[in-house]
């Protein structure tokens, strides 16, 4: 099973990866949160420094473009490919409302027609291979076949389908029925994501579809940063590690230069997910978020994590 770590805007940039690659492995890919280019292919800086290979060391790195044009999709891509990189993701799956509005991620699926004319001239033209994240359609998985249409008449190097539509944002269960569907005769690929949070989740997923062979997942290995690790058959979470982790974590973002007033709302970013392992806490959890300084947060993270309430098998839930 090839598990991949999937991007999360805010969240999974270099300093994660790093520290998440150490501590707990499992990942035979991480993907790097979207660069969003420009019409002449310029991007943030952040972005360019976030997918650096000296920043990367040790870790294979796949990086994602967000953009409805194959001009600047085509420009980042000779970027990356003279950073060494062999292959770009086309994010066709974000749903945003400022996104989407925009065209772009999965409101790239509002107009097929378009699709398909970007797709063809960056297939034709990309000097690396590509690989696509995609929703199953804008209001409905019923638009996934025509969708699916769109994608078999070009060479992807894989495709990572999210089993939901744009609507359905994260909160909708996954149409799993929608997604055997594209299986069926498909010359690619094809890699699942959405709502695996635990082992239990991963064997469903391939009871049935026995042939997938290639798994995604994002939020489940936040709230369990053991996840990967535990369905390739490695050792649970312990409070311990989680412990490790949250101030190796804490301590790479202030080594990197991040301000404390910045690293404090990523370091509350990530409690939203984590708070699931730490039941019958509520106010110790709200002590976290409600610090608003350096001192007040430790404070509150030491006494959580000194409370005995863990459960390692607390999953997460939207």
């Amino acid at each position: 099973m090839e598990l991949s770590f999937a991007p999360m805007e805010g969240v999974t940039y270099a300093s994660f990866r790093r520290t998440h690659a150490r501590l707990f492995g499992g990942a035979d890919k991480y993907y790097a949160p979207f660069i969003a280019p420009n019409g002449d292919g310029s991007y943030k800086t952040g972005n360019r420094r976030d997918v650096l290979p000296e920043n990367n060391k040790g870790i294979k790195l796949i990086p994602q473009i967000l953009c409805n044009a194959a001009e600047p999709f085509l420009l980042v891509a000779k970027e990356l490919e003279a950073m060494g990189y062999d292959e770009v993701n086309l994010n066709a799956g974000c749903p945003s409302g400022t996104v989407l509005a925009k065209f772009k991620g999965s409101g790239m699926l509002r107009d097929l027609e378009s699709l398909e004319r970007t797709l063809d001239i960056i297939y034709s033209r990309c000097p690396i291979k590509v690989s696509v994240k995609t929703r199953m359609g804008v209001h409905s998985t019923e638009e996934f076949p025509a969708i699916m249409d769109v994608y078999r008449k070009f060479p992807l190097t894989l495709l990572t389908v999210h089993a939901r539509d744009r609507d359905g944002m994260y909160k909708s269960s996954p149409d799993l029925e929608s997604f055997g569907k594209a299986l069926e005769g498909c010359p690619f690929p094809v890699e699942y994501n959405g709502n695996v949070f635990s082992s239990e989740d991963v064997e469903k997923i391939c009871s049935h579809f026995p042939t997938v062979d290639k798994l995604m997942i994002g939020r489940g290995v936040i709230a369990d940063p053991s996840l990967l690790r535990r369905i390739k058959g490695g050792a649970a979470l312990s409070v311990d590690e989680l412990r490790n982790f949250h101030d190796e974590l804490l301590e790479e973002y202030l080594a990197s230069g991040l301000d404390p007033h910045h690293a404090i709302p990523r370091m509350k970013e990530l409690w939203s997910y984590f708070r699931f392992k730490f039941p019958g806490e509520d106010k110790n959890m709200k002590a976290i978020f409600k610090s608003k300084n350096m001192p007040d947060y430790n404070a509150a993270v030491s006494t959580l994590f000194s409370s005995g309430n863990f459960d390692a098998d607390g999953e997460f839930s939207w």
